[in-house]
C-alpha cells in the first residue's frame, strides 16, 4: 500500500449511518479515520466499534470556528486528509406552514453550512489525488412534499459541489457528490416522528437501501474520479433526467395530495 493510499479520511456525521459505514470501509482499507460529530458519547462508541485506526473529534459543524478547530487538530494528529467526506445532516419532515423559520435555519446551518465549513477547513491542506465527497440526497433533484426545510439544503450542496468540481481540479482534488435515496440509518428512523402521511406515501415506493451498499458505491465512484454516485436506477434517472421528469413528479404528488384530501 502506498503512502498516499494510507492518507487519513476525515468524515463528518461519522458516528452513525452512512458516515459510520464509510469510516468502517475506509479503515478496512488501511486509512486512519477521523470522525467528527456533535455527540461525544456516540462518537466514542463509533471509534470503539471501528478500532485503533479511528479517532474522535467532537464538534458541531454548523459552528464554523469549532469545525475549523477540530479539523486543525485532526490534521496536527494525523496529517492532511486524503478523503474528506461531508456527510453530517439532519432532517425533520413536516408541512411548510407548520414549521418554524428557526427549524429551516437549523437545517441550512447543519446540512449546507456544515458541509461548507468542513470543505473550507480541509481543502487548503489537501493535495493531488485527494477526494472531497459530499453526501447529498435525491431530494436535491425535485421538490418533495414535506421536505421544505431539508430539500433546499441539498439543492445548495449540489451547487457547491458543481463549483468546487471545477475550481479544485487544478489542485488535483476530485469532487464526488452522492445522491442516496432512503437508506437504513438512524436518521431515516427518526424521520418517522414528524413525517406527514402524504410524504410517507410519496417516499415509500422507493424502497430502502442498505448502508453498506450505499457507502461502497460512494467509495467506488470516488476511487474512479467520478463526480456523481447514484445508488439504484431511480436515482440515476433523476440525475440525468430530473428536468424532464420534474413536471411528471409534481403531477404524481398532486394526485396523492388530492386523494389524501378526499379521504379526510
Amino acid at each position: 500500500m502506498t503512502a498516499a493510499a494510507r492518507r487519513p479520511a476525515f468524515i463528518t456525521g461519522g458516528s452513525s449511518g452512512i458516515g459510520l459505514e464509510l469510516a468502517k470501509q475506509l479503515s478496512a482499507r488501511g486509512h486512519p479515520v477521523a470522525l467528527f460529530a456533535r455527540d461525544p458519547g456516540r462518537l466514542q462508541a463509533a471509534v470503539e466499534a471501528i478500532g485503533p485506526s479511528a479517532f474522535a473529534y467532537p464538534c458541531d459543524v454548523s459552528d464554523a470556528a469549532a469545525c475549523a478547530e477540530a479539523v486543525a487538530r485532526a490534521i496536527a494528529d494525523l496529517g492532511a486528509p486524503g478523503h474528506a467526506v461531508a456527510n453530517a445532516g439532519i432532517t425533520e419532515p413536516g408541512e411548510f406552514l407548520g414549521q418554524s423559520i428557526a427549524l429551516h435555519r437549523r437545517h441550512m446551518e447543519v446540512n449546507y453550512m456544515g458541509a461548507l465549513h468542513f470543505a473550507h477547513a480541509c481543502t487548503p491542506h489537501m493535495g493531488p489525488g485527494a477526494r472531497l465527497i459530499f453526501v447529498s440526497s435525491v431530494a436535491a433533484f425535485f421538490g418533495i412534499y414535506g421536505y421544505s426545510a431539508y430539500a433546499p439544503t441539498k439543492f445548495a450542496m449540489r451547487g457547491l459541489a458543481e463549483v468546487l468540481r471545477v475550481e479544485l481540479a487544478p489542485r488535483g482534488i476530485t469532487v464526488t457528490i452522492a445522491y442516496p435515496a432512503d437508506t437504513d440509518t438512524p436518521l431515516l428512523a427518526a424521520e418517522a416522528a414528524s413525517k406527514p402521511e402524504i410524504t410517507r406515501k410519496i417516499t415509500e415506493s422507493g424502497g430502502t437501501w442498505r448502508t453498506a451498499d450505499v457507502a461502497g458505491l460512494i467509495l467506488t465512484r470516488a476511487d474512479r474520479g467520478r463526480f456523481t454516485a447514484t445508488p439504484g436506477m431511480q436515482a440515476t434517472l433523476l440525475l440525468h433526467l430530473h428536468s424532464l421528469l420534474a413536471p411528471l413528479l409534481r403531477r404524481w404528488q398532486a394526485r396523492i395530495v388530492r386523494r389524501a384530501g378526499s379521504g379526510r
